[in-house]
């Protein structure tokens, strides 16, 4: 039906830059080069908390090729947070410690120098005097009655807390047929980009600032950095070039950025300043490290009346993303069932451990594998098939949650029995040789936030196209392509509206001076979003077209159609003109004018209650199931997983081979989520800060995986889209636990699970 309908739309189309990726062609912010380009890095703290007493830089500023060095004396008193723009005065962190550092790598000093070399010598040589202080290191010493603050502006290193009820939770329980309650723990793990946090600033004698940051957000970046400069904004220029990953752990301002502009300026040579590895393990963010303990009321039939959810982050010593992390953590949970009665606890603790943000999922993961666990659990004593449970529960387009989230299209329930019929469930749940498990998990996951939290462009998109002679267009546009594959699909979203080849539409690069605004490239909002302003666009634009060319052709403009780089008549596919002779057309019926399509999109979903935390938080919910085919080696405790099977409900299929990409992405994720990654800290120093030492999975690791899309082509989406890859992240992990279950009946509730912890079950078990 897909290929009938579009010329373009549904296409296993090869991204827009992948020939350039693949022949090294791409430049990325390390490979731009400006004449007398200086190097910078930063010296760091050695103490996870401690009160700086001096810093003394006489010895490095003397070595041969050191141009400048800056220190906390050197910047403006202004401190910066993620959640400034909402909140303001919500600042916790210098981006060069002025009083104390509250972490090991906090930023104390930065050096620009005219090699690398150079620069590592000169942080040598810095002298910095240290009054040690008492180290939160756990949550539990952070709460304790009369801790120590590490934020006076945090009463109780508290950064963030959220408590919400919906229904009567005390009622429903009481109606309950069965109660359970379980506890589960999630550690710290990294993102692992391939490319590392990476700044390159350029500063004019004008005093403009350009900078080239391998970021997702490059317009949320351009006021705190400019605010942090001391500049107007318009002084401050931002260009994103091609980026090697992101996650989520490129959203915020970091200190490498305003580290780079200020050396920048005060040596009035350019300066690039690139993480080393061991940085990004330890001084960028983390996925936040976390316990949960969710309470469920059931009936026999397996109806979910109740649940409590009470969850503790470790956000590590700063506030980052941690009003999302709290706010999410609850939201997470009324997905993606019917839970008439809900309420959620969540409290982020500020220690001394590496500040905690946004990581792919954001919190999804720790949450839905706790749920889906214990929703087995639940099955196992009522008797009941774990993926029927899930079916009577599940959601559907129509319904709308108890929270206010509503379901515009798709359903958990067709996932759940699409992935059964592939997977051939019920030939063999319970049914398999000893040591030999299968497994279900489900997920739902947002279209981008609908509520404005962080400043005036966290809801909008914008996109311009500019029509060629040629019968090229270009497509100006702010998104952050962090490879996703978010050109690619704009790209063909542009294309078929149009009625041109994908070839055709060429798509610029974000940069703040000359592209239109685009919020950020996280929460899965891009293809919603832009992908919205971009169809409108593309629309405007043909508008102008065919009514530029409706008189020669002898027809009204409804009866014209744009296919195949030509617009004719319809139904009269010879009575028209080429795409690139309409647009000749048209520019001379306009003098000359360059000939241009705008479209914006901003979801209107009503009001969302922050105070009540009721609203309707996202235009659209992707839903994925996944069933997961383990074996158990019970001499080795290994797990082996034998298939996946994904059923992703992400509305039209824009691209297969794109979303396939994404898909087996968050599933190689997942994999090492649930096995081996994990940042291994010692009083406050990461003691596996590389891939030598910090493992995720690579393609020898890879499991056999089967992916099935279901087009429910919501309604609000371009062409019918919705997310994917993201959502599918958080399910790969339960999946895998309950198929461990079913081979071993052991049920786990702690990450990661490695084959230590799996043996040191099975010999419990056998002795037992």
């Amino acid at each position: 039906m897909t290929e009938k309908k579009y010329s373009v739309i549904g296409k296993r189309l090869p991204r827009v830059d992948g020939i350039i990726k693949a022949k090294g062609e791409a430049q990325y912010t390390a490979d731009i080069s400006l004449p007398g380009l200086l190097y910078g890095k930063i010296l760091r703290s050695p103490y996870p908390h401690a009160r700086i007493v001096s810093i003394d830089t006489s010895k490095a500023e003397k070595v041969s090729g050191v141009k400048a060095i800056i220190t906390g004396r050197d910047i403006p008193d202004i401190k910066y947070g993620f959640m400034m723009a909402a909140i303001p005065g919500s600042g916790d962190q210098y981006f060069l410690a002025k009083d104390k550092v509250n972490y090991i790598g906090d930023e104390v000093a930065a050096v620009a120098a005219i090699t690398e070399d150079v620069a590592w010598e000169a942080l040598g040589l810095i002298e910095a005097e240290y009054e040690e202080l008492p180290a939160l290191l756990s949550v539990e010493e952070a709460m304790r009655e009369g801790a120590p603050l590490i934020h006076e502006a945090f009463a109780g290193n508290i950064s963030a807390k959220a408590k919400l009820e919906f229904g009567d939770v005390e009622k429903g329980f009481s109606e309950s047929d069965y109660i359970r309650e379980d506890r589960f723990l999630m550690p710290a793990v990294q993102h692992c980009s391939l490319e590392p946090h990476v700044s390159l600033a350029s500063c004019d004698s004008s005093g403009n600032i350009t900078l080239w940051i391998s970021t997702q957000a490059p317009f949320m970046l351009k006021g705190p950095i400019a605010l942090l400069l001391n500049v107007p904004a318009g002084n401050v220029r931002i260009i994103k070039p091609h980026m090697g990953g992101g996650f989520g752990g490129k959203m915020e301002v970091f200190s490498l950025d305003l580290c780079c502009a200020m050396l920048a300026r005060k040596t009035g040579n350019p300066v690039l300043i690139s993480y080393t590895r061991e940085e990004e393990f330890s001084s960028t963010r983390r996925r936040h490290p976390l316990e949960v303990t969710l309470k469920i009321g059931v009936k026999k039939d397996g109806s979910i009346i109740s649940r409590t959810s009470k969850t503790v982050l470790d956000g590590g010593a700063y506030a980052s993303l941690g009003h999302g992390a709290a706010l999410l953590a609850n939201l997470w949970m009324t997905l993606p069932y019917k839970q008439p009665n809900i309420r959620f606890e969540s409290c982020r603790v500020l220690t001394n451990n590496i500040p905690c943000g946004a990581m792919r999922g954001f919190v999804s993961p720790q949450i839905r594998l706790a749920s889906e666990v214990q929703l087995d659990a639940v099955a196992e004593v009522l008797c009941i098939d774990p993926l029927e449970l899930r079916i009577k529960n599940g959601l559907k387009a129509g319904d709308v949650t108890v929270n206010g989230l509503k379901i515009s299209s798709g359903s958990v329930v067709d996932c759940l029995k699409t992935a059964a019929q592939a997977s051939k469930w019920r030939q063999k749940i319970k049914r398999l040789p000893p040591l030999h498990g299968i497994g279900v998990a489900c997920s739902s996951f947002e279209c981008g936030p609908s509520f404005p939290m962080l400043g005036p462009f966290t809801a909008s998109s914008t996109i311009f196209i500019k029509a060629n002679t040629d019968g090229t267009v270009m497509i100006i546009s702010g998104a952050s392509d962090i490879g996703q594959g978010s050109d690619t699909v704009l790209s063909q979203i542009v294309a078929e509206e149009l009625g041109i080849e994908m070839e055709d539409a060429k798509i610029t690069m974000p940069d703040t001076d000359l592209t239109p605004p685009d919020s950020f490239s996280s929460g899965s909002r891009v293809t919603f979003h832009t992908g919205n302003a971009a169809r409108r666009a593309a629309a405007d634009l043909k508008q102008k077209l065919l009514q530029a060319v409706a008189g020669k052709l002898e027809a009204r403009v409804e009866d014209l159609e744009a296919r195949k780089r030509r617009i004719y008549v319809k139904g009269s596919p010879d009575k028209g003109i080429l795409f690139a002779e309409a647009v000749a057309i048209c520019q001379m019926a306009q003098g000359g004018m360059a000939l241009m399509g705008s479209g914006s999109y901003s979801p209107e979903m009503g009001h969302v209650d922050m105070a009540t935390g009721y609203g309707n938080y996202s235009p659209a919910y992707s839903f994925v199931a996944v069933i997961a085919e383990v074996e158990v080696d019970q001499e080795t405790g290994q797990v082996k997983v034998e298939k996946l099977t994904v059923c992703d409900d992400c509305g039209r299929v824009i691209n297969p081979l794109g979303i396939t990409g994404q898909i087996e992405g968050s599933a190689a994720m997942g994999l090492g989520y649930t096995f081996c990654e994990e940042l291994l800290v010692s009083d406050g120093k990461t003691l596996n800060p590389s891939f030598l030492d910090y493992k995720i999975p690579t393609a020898l690791e890879m499991t056999e995986m089967e992916n099935i899309f279901i087009e429910s082509n919501d309604p609000g989406g371009p062409f019918g889209a919705k997310e994917s890859g993201e959502g599918l992240l958080a399910p790969i992990a339960p999946a895998i636990f309950n198929a461990i279950y079913d081979a071993t009946g052991i049920r786990f509730k702690e990450l990661p699970l490695t084959p230590e912890k799996v043996l040191r079950q099975l010999q419990e078990m056998r002795a037992s």
